[in-house]
């Protein structure tokens, strides 16, 4: 007797835009904002000789542990901890949102009621990427924050790097993905391609120029920025969806005899 025959997957189907896990993705995804704040009271802590300045001072130096001269800067940062907390809060919300937001939500960028057709594989595979590089974008400012600059590792390094450039691309991705889905499309992009031209510009020069601080940060801002502002499509989106769906009960039971 031969087995019944298996149904094929469905090439159409609608993502859930109202489930929790979207919802939390979203708002883990946003909480990359967080990086400002605590950048902001750890700069104003500062007690080096000199104060901190944003345009010469390197976004690391805020992390250092110990107090001394550091490649030639003269580096002190007494909320180091905190600045290295951000680093590793920053990067686990990018890592959530990764995991959390599913491919399907992101090709139709969390619109209620829209369609993923799995045999259009280039919009697939352009998530699925969004979702690679923010996890490896997330990971590497996780490995920043555990290991500071005045460590001796190369690891600071390569978690720096890896933020960088995994987070400059995931921006360019999605914005091309986003771009007929919502106007924030071009924020997004925007934020990618000043974050890529700016470690352009640092990798030609080997960061030898008159603002380090500020070349270092027209890499990392516009990153921070644009994540925070794909967390905010997303959880608008669903959020309303999640309302809507929660009235319709309502009205269902005040109906129901």
């Amino acid at each position: 007797m031969s087995p019944a025959p298996t149904a094929a997957p469905t090439a159409v189907y609608i993502p859930d835009t109202a489930s929790t896990r979207h919802y939390i993705g979203a708002w883990s995804t946003l909480s990359v904002l967080q990086y400002f704040a605590a950048e902001a009271a750890v700069a104003m802590a500062w007690a080096g000789p000199l104060p901190y300045d944003l345009r010469t001072g390197y976004i690391s130096d805020l992390g250092a542990i110990q107090c001394g001269v550091y490649s030639g800067r003269n580096v002190c940062s007494p909320l180091n901890w905190l600045m290295n907390a951000s680093f590793v809060v920053q990067g686990l919300g990018m890592l959530l949102g990764a995991v959390l937001l599913t491919s399907g939500l992101l090709c139709v960028a969390a619109r209620p009621g829209a369609r993923v057709d799995r045999r259009r594989r280039k919009p697939w595979l352009a998530a699925l990427w969004v979702r690679l590089l923010t996890g490896a974008a997330g990971a590497g400012t996780v490995i920043v924050g555990l290991v500071p600059e005045d460590v001796a590792s190369p690891w600071h390094y390569t978690g720096a790097v890896m933020y960088f450039v995994a987070g400059a691309a995931a921006l360019l991705v999605l914005g091309l993905l986003w771009l007929r889905k919502t106007g924030m499309a071009w924020l997004i992009l925007a934020c990618g391609a000043v974050s890529a031209a700016a470690l352009a510009t640092g990798g030609l020069t080997r960061m030898g120029v008159p603002e380090p601080g500020t070349l270092e940060r027209l890499m990392a801002y516009p990153v921070t920025v644009g994540m925070a502002a794909a967390g905010l499509v997303v959880a608008s989106r669903v959020h309303r969806h999640r309302k809507a769906q929660r009235a319709l009960a309502l009205a269902a039971r005040a109906e129901a005899p």
